[in-house]
């Protein structure tokens, strides 16, 4: 997570803050990490779906490539996850569609 804190820090213009929705955790909220001054984490209430788009396009994936499945060694865990965490790119309507919120809109 720091290095991933970094690299949004890296990207926010000079002069302006950056602001991150972060689920609540461990590795978001530990103390261990040293945020960046020009970011601010925002903190989502813990079981909040509504609020936070990428828990549904997780479902969909466990849904859809992960669901009852037997995997015969650890690399293999690995290389399914791998390919079923790459394969939303390829379906970029289903995503948004997903993501969609019809409260966030038309305001």
């Amino acid at each position: 997570m720091q290095w991933h804190f970094e690299e949004i820090s890296s990207q926010v213009s000079p002069g302006a803050h950056g602001m991150l929705n972060v689920d609540p955790a461990g590795c978001h909220t530990t103390g261990k990490l040293d945020i960046p001054t020009n970011i601010t984490l925002l903190p989502l209430p813990p079981r909040s779906p509504e609020l936070n788009p990428v828990e549904n396009i997780l479902q969909f994936m466990r849904d859809s490539w992960l669901f009852n499945r037997i995997f015969k060694s650890f690399d293999e865990i690995v290389a399914i996850c791998y390919e079923a965490w790459n394969r939303p790119i390829d379906q970029p309507w289903k995503i948004m569609s997903i993501g969609l919120r019809k409260w966030a809109h038309g305001y």
